[in-house]
């Protein structure tokens, strides 16, 4: 992990500044930009549903046209798309009474201001509709529901409990600290660190990693490692992701049901699951589309980076996890980029050089003048463009 950097500066310092920052550790970086905000053009009216609808098509089209088993797979999607969507219409008007609206930083764009008061921790209701659909699906077909199944299910649930507390530390302090970042690392290890001991103690832990061309590569005791540092990285990873409305749900969702639909023979349990929570996310995104009515909070995007680690290592699918995980890396990667080199270029003033306007890249692209709408379908149509490539892999 890294270290951010922050400064105290006035006021009329910080208005002429952008932000590069990490949710996930709570870190904030404030790096100085001669660039004044860049004001968005309004997106087509509906565009973020049109959007949705078609990241559903492509999604039936995706488990349809190459996954075996898959009408179970399409009555798994539509189910837990019906049925997120409608536990959504009955959470809302809760979390808007109970005042969870999300608090926004100031140093970051200031076209997100107006999104301060949007009920968060939204996961708190697309993030159980999976494990119950997977189960009540797989007993009606008569499936056993194996030691990795559950194992997966608690990792995702524990990555999502400890965005919960996050989530609602923030609400309570009404400020963007949450739990500290050295006790929500420490929390994620643990997850971690338990789901690897009961796949060990059940004598499910894989020591393989499936590469393209049939190759099998044995890891031995460094798949522990691994292990270990997967389900950390790509939750971190998804949740910087989350910055823009239905961003990190639609990724999720192409990249879940890519998992699925590859893991349909050997792994028919965990492939219910992966396509459940794509379901999910699709469902979240009829409330979560631009202009979002709500957001997924720390508590979905924490679960749905622990979920995908999860279903790749009980699959022995890191390589595709790896491949359907760029966009992820990549967010990271700049954020990791942005604070390297202002630490490396700063001169005698404390100031450094950036390499983005903002991160994470999202962020830069929309200080560039590019609208929402246009950065999700962007990224949404790069997932699939990942997935397909790794299917022609």
């Amino acid at each position: 992990m890294w270290e951010m950097v922050a400064r105290r500066q006035s006021r009329s310092e910080r208005s002429n500044n952008v932000v590069n920052y990490s949710r996930c550790l709570g870190h904030l970086s404030v790096i100085p930009s001669p660039h004044p905000s860049v004001s968005m053009s309004p997106p087509l009216p509906q565009t973020g549903a049109w959007l949705v609808i078609g990241l559903a098509v492509g999604l039936m089209l995706m488990l349809g046209g190459t996954a075996p088993k898959a009408p179970i797979l399409l009555l798994t999607l539509g189910l837990a798309t019906g049925a997120t969507a409608l536990a959504g219409t009955v959470v809302l008007p809760w979390l808007r009474r109970l005042k969870m609206g999300q608090i926004i930083r100031r140093e970051g764009p200031q076209a997100h201001l107006k999104k301060a008061g949007t009920p968060t921790m939204g996961g708190i209701f697309f993030l159980p509709v999976a494990p119950v659909l997977t189960v009540f699906v797989l007993l009606w077909q008569k499936q056993a529901l194996s030691p990795e199944l559950w194992a997966v299910m608690a990792l995702t649930l524990a990555c999502g409990g400890i965005g919960a507390l996050d989530d609602w530390l923030i609400l309570q302090a009404q400020s963007n600290q949450g739990l500290a970042p050295r006790a929500k690392l420490a929390l994620q290890i643990l997850a971690a660190v338990g789901f690897t001991l009961w796949l060990w103690w059940q004598g499910h832990l894989p020591t393989t990693v499936a590469l393209p061309g049939g190759i099998t590569w044995n890891l031995g005791l460094a798949f522990w490692v691994l292990v270990g540092f997967v389900p950390v990285a790509q939750s971190n990873a998804v949740n910087l992701t989350d910055g823009l409305d239905g961003l990190a749900a639609g990724t999720c969702a192409v990249a879940l049901a890519g998992l699925g639909a590859v893991c349909a023979v050997t792994h028919p349990d965990l492939s219910v699951l992966a396509v459940a929570m794509a379901g999910a996310c699709l469902g979240f995104l009829v409330h979560n589309h631009h202009p979002a009515r709500v957001f997924m909070g720390d508590t979905g995007s924490l679960a749905l980076g622990g979920a995908l680690a999860g279903i790749g290592i009980v699959t022995q699918q890191l390589w595709l996890l790896l491949v359907l995980s760029l966009l992820f890396v990549w967010e990271t990667v700049t954020v990791m980029a942005q604070v390297f080199y202002f630490k490396a270029t700063k001169g005698p003033d404390g100031v450094g050089k950036r390499l983005f306007k903002m991160t994470p890249y999202h962020h830069h692209l929309e200080l560039s003048g590019w609208s929402e709408t246009q950065i999700v379908a962007c990224f949404w149509g790069i997932e699939a463009l990942l997935w397909l490539g790794s299917r022609l892999a």
